[in-house]
């Protein structure tokens, strides 16, 4: 049958009419990218430049000799060369691993507390604000506080230990006591936000868990650790991370306890020395080639904890 006038007007209509459609939908859909692309812009535009530019300018810089000031020499991997061969390197990576030895104890003492703070019991939110006090504490004003209390003629420390008949050393000034007396120092200043977040986990943690355990004959021991540990496992991972991340970049306290680097070089940090090579000896491209390698080592022990994380079928989700 062959097709009208009418039909054939309505099937041009329907056609144009669904081209401007499209064409509608197609101008809209570009407001919205663009509006889409404005809002990206700034995180994106931060992103380059000061994360990805700074990042690849760090790379080029370790492979030069320059002074932050004057121009940039070309000396390719001299600066590696030389930081493996310098036994103060190692002297400040050693001390760096040393100072983690704090994140094991801080963990426990810190859980323990946490255990302890979230039964019933008088002055429990006194004690919550006491512990936590140091963490939202100036940190210049803590190192310089336990500079004093660590002083050898005059400081706290010794004067306790005096009243138990025990004759205390010069803590900073000596070379076996200096790293032992900036971990006491920095395991007290980060425990309470170890604490706060532990006892977030354990409250958070089903009481009729508790009450199954108690009921099968479990004592206190396997309520913990068949409850409260795998509970708070999620955590003990996440501290353990940022642990390791910021107990590598440690640098206030040595700066303002022990300027010098420590008697012997024994309290220098890695972050301490880049900061010395970078401002104080104007060794920038060696600086940052020591600042890489810091990076580098600190991002494979954060890998090898997620994938420890991983083999052991847990997840922080």
């Amino acid at each position: 049958m062959a097709t009208t006038a009418p039909e054939q007007a309505t099937s041009r209509w329907t056609k144009e009419d669904a081209r401007a459609a499209r064409k509608r939908n197609a101008k809209l859909h570009r407001k919205e990218y663009v509006w889409a692309a404005a809002f990206l812009a700034p995180p994106v535009i931060g992103w380059i430049a000061f994360l990805l530019f700074p990042m690849a300018f760090s790379v080029y810089a370790s492979f030069t000799n320059w002074n932050g000031l004057g121009a940039m020499q070309w000396i390719g991997l001299q600066n590696y060369v030389n930081l493996f061969q310098d036994p103060y390197f190692w002297k400040a990576l050693w001390n760096t691993l040393f100072y983690m030895i704090g994140i094991p104890i801080g963990l426990a003492l810190s859980l323990g507390l946490a255990l302890a703070l979230s039964r019933k019991i008088r002055g429990r939110t006194f004690f919550r604000t006491v512990y936590y006090i140091p963490v939202i504490s100036s940190l210049a004003a803590i190192a310089i506080l336990w500079q004093w209390a660590y002083n050898g003629d005059f400081g706290l420390v010794n004067q306790v230990l005096a009243l138990f008949g025990i004759q205390g050393p010069n803590w900073l000034m000596d070379p076996v006591t200096a790293k032992p007396a900036l971990v006491i120092m920095m395991v007290w200043k980060g425990l309470g936000y170890s604490m706060i977040l532990y006892l977030a986990a354990v409250q958070a943690v089903p009481r009729s868990l508790y009450e199954a355990a108690a009921l099968d004959g479990a004592n206190a021991w396997k309520r913990f650790t068949k409850i409260t540990w795998p509970m708070v496992r999620p955590v003990t991972f996440f501290l353990v991370v940022t642990n390791i991340i910021g107990g590598s970049m440690i640098f206030t306290e040595i700066n303002i306890m022990t300027p010098t680097g420590g008697p012997q070089w024994s309290t220098a940090s890695l972050v301490w020395y880049v900061w010395n090579k970078a401002f104080r000896n104007l060794q920038m491209g060696y600086a940052t080639a020591m600042a890489l390698v810091l990076g580098i080592l600190v991002l494979i022990v954060t890998i090898i904890q997620f994938r420890l994380n991983r083999a052991n079928n847990f997840s922080i989700d």
